[in-house]
């Protein structure tokens, strides 16, 4: 089917008595035959172009207007070839129908279903999912309609029509238009990869587009303190009681893998007694709802105790004071400074720490440091693991120099056997 349509526009002097202003029609001509209808648009006809077919000028009307007019054409194009792609008959009329919607087969749009689906994320926030969840669902809905918008000039995009290219498209325009790094431009669109599998199990698609779409995310270096790091937080004389708390905070989390939700949400009824007689946290992490099972190791016992007459405490039913996570994060910035660690601390640092030197470093078998982080798959804990392999090996080089040091200074030495 080779048929091709014309689109121009033009304009009309409003029915309107009152108004000066004229509408903008478009017209669709398929084989000599025309349709036309009102773009909703009106225009100064001193501001017209009736050669170009656009308005005059570079004011941000004339701007909003042309462009509007563009999105249109691209619009009418993409149902062309969908037509063409069910081989069905074109002609001005239905091209007209389909574009204002008339010829709707109840077609589900990408950016109504993800705004359907975020919403109920925001009431389901705080209770089976974090709110930072609820978050970046809107983050990665804003991501996808400024696709639409500036990669296909649409205001929304059908389900159906979804494809392989577009999502290749979407992690293109991540990484250059927004500027995200690999994995987080990856992280997106696998939360766009979800309102595909609701299209999908709906059957409101024919084809998943993420058939031969492969998600490689590249190793990211954890940081973490070593031991001399955790020992001069600990020792730092620190005169100021805000960063005293924001760093016994700190060091709690070091020494139970917490990350700074759960050790917010935690209360006595988070502290139980354990097969060994002692003190343990067992409690469900805020970002997975997976449980974590930690024993109380003695001076995160201490911290607990040393705040539990803390004014915030009795009155929060807390059983630490922790302050806002902007406030936590510009205290710990000036801790670091006075206890001259140069790695950035955040909380997130803080359970690396417990992962790495103060679990797996010391040869607590990677089972039980993947229970105690509430991981769901050891393999998550496995990336510490690498860690303390690097951390070795890093170890053996430097005690190899030595060796050869040694060896060659000994080799250096005269040769102290008797004369005769």
């Amino acid at each position: 089917m080779d048929t091709y349509h014309h689109v121009s526009f033009y304009t009309r002097k409003s029915r309107s008595n009152k108004s000066t202003e004229s509408d903008i029609y478009l017209r669709v001509t398929v084989d000599s035959k025309r349709s036309d209808m009102s773009i909703g648009r009106k225009v100064d006809p001193r501001k017209w172009n009736s050669t170009s077919e656009k308005m005059m000028g570079r004011s941000q009307e004339a701007q909003e207007v042309n462009n509007y007019m563009d999105v249109l054409k691209n619009k009418l194009k993409r149902i062309q070839q969908n037509f063409l792609d069910r081989d069905q008959r074109i002609t001005p009329t239905t091209l007209i129908r389909e574009l204002k919607g008339e010829n709707k087969d109840n077609s589900k749009m990408a950016l109504k279903v993800f705004k359907e689906h975020n919403e109920q994320m925001d009431r389901l926030s705080g209770k089976s999912i974090s709110k930072s969840t609820a978050k970046r669902y809107w983050t990665c809905y804003n991501h996808v309609e400024q696709f639409i918008n500036e990669v296909y000039r649409s205001d929304d995009y059908r389900m159906k029509d979804i494809d392989h290219q577009f999502i290749t498209r979407f992690e293109y325009f991540l990484k250059t238009e927004r500027e995200c790094n690999h994995n987080s431009a990856l992280k997106y669109v696998n939360n766009f990869k979800k309102i595909i599998r609701i299209a999908l199990a709906n059957q409101w698609m024919d084809r998943d587009p993420f058939y031969n779409y492969k998600v490689q995310f590249e190793s990211v270096e954890r940081e973490f303190l070593n031991e001399d790091e955790v020992k001069a937080l600990v020792e730092k004389e620190l005169h100021f009681d805000r960063l005293r708390v924001v760093r016994d905070l700190f060091v709690f989390s070091c020494y139970t893998g917490l990350a700074y939700g759960d050790v917010e949400k935690l209360t006595e009824n988070d502290i139980t007694k354990g097969l060994d007689g002692g003190k343990w946290i067992r409690t469900k992490r805020k970002k997975t709802k997976s449980l974590s099972s930690i024993p109380l190791l003695p001076i995160a016992e201490e911290i607990i105790e040393r705040y539990k007459d803390y004014p915030r405490v009795k009155n929060k039913h807390c059983i630490l004071p922790v302050p806002s996570n902007q406030r936590y994060n510009a205290y710990l910035k000036e801790i670091a400074m006075m206890c001259g660690i140069k790695k950035s601390l955040t909380t997130h640092l803080a359970r690396h720490t417990f992962a790495t030197t103060i679990t797996l470093t010391n040869g607590v078998p990677i089972e039980s440091v993947s229970k105690m982080l509430g991981h769901k798959d050891l393999r998550t804990t496995q990336h510490y693991a690498k860690i303390v392999d690097r951390k070795i090996s890093d170890d053996m080089k430097a005690l190899r120099a030595k060796l050869e040091e040694k060896e060659n200074k000994d080799s250096d030495k005269p040769s102290s056997k008797k004369k005769k």
